[in-house]
Parts: structure tokens; C-alpha cells; sequence
């Protein structure tokens, strides 16, 4: 991959790892019961993002993120706050597992592609200590 494309997912895949912790957070407060209609909607936008951004990011990658099918199941079990606060614990730590499942996932990703950012910086050092 090109640097300058490299250098865009890794940006798009920091953003999105980013909205992956916001959503969190509003599982959160789902579960403290603590949240209002202002949380609610910034939650829906949350999700709406993360399911936007992730089709832009899995065009870069063929296999090795969370699936498609894991994300979208995710969201589709977290419909609202509202639906999530009056979940039973087992089933909000199901919640929790899951994104954490993903977000380790898109962390993992995020690491291997700085280290590719990476390597032809090192490829060029040596090159020139080596004369190649």
C-alpha cells in the first residue's frame, strides 16, 4: 500500500477506534442508568458513524478485522440506551465482551499497519547505511 493511502486508513482506523471508546462509554452509562435524550441521540450518531466508517475501512482489508457480521450484530443488539439499561447484567457484560472482542480486533490492525507505515522508513535507512 502507498504511504500516502497507508498514512489515510491509518487515520480513518484511529477515528474509528475513537467512536469504537465513545460507544462504550454510552454502554456505560446504559447500564448506571445515568443518561438522557441528548445521550441517547449522540449514541444513534455514534453508532450511525461507526457503521459508515467501517465500510470504508473494510474496502482496504480483505480479512483479518472483525467481521462485518460481528459489528453489525453488536449494533444491532444495542438498539438504544434505553433498551440496553433495561437489559440484565449477564446480558449487558455480553455487550461488553463483544466490544471488546472488536475493539482488540481494530487495535491489533491498527498496530500492523504502523508498523508497515513504518517499514520502508527502515528500508530506506538501511539502504543507504548499506549502499543498497
Amino acid at each position: 500500500m502507498e504511504k500516502k493511502k497507508l498514512d489515510s486508513v491509518i487515520v480513518q482506523l484511529e477515528n474509528h477506534i475513537e467512536c469504537w471508546k465513545q460507544f462504550n462509554h454510552f454502554l456505560n452509562l446504559a447500564r448506571n442508568r445515568k443518561f438522557e435524550d441528548d445521550d441517547e441521540n449522540q449514541f444513534l450518531e455514534i453508532k450511525s458513524v461507526l457503521a459508515q466508517e467501517l465500510e470504508t475501512i473494510l474496502a482496504f482489508f480483505e480479512e483479518g478485522t472483525p467481521s462485518k457480521e460481528e459489528v453489525h450484530t453488536l449494533l444491532g443488539q444495542a438498539p438504544s440506551l434505553r433498551s440496553i439499561s433495561e437489559l440484565n447484567e449477564g446480558s449487558v457484560r455480553g455487550l461488553e465482551n463483544q466490544w471488546h472482542k472488536i475493539f482488540i480486533g481494530w487495535q491489533s490492525i491498527l498496530g500492523q499497519l504502523k508498523v508497515a507505515q513504518r517499514e520502508p522508513e527502515k528500508k530506506s535507512f538501511f539502504g543507504r547505511l548499506f549502499g543498497k
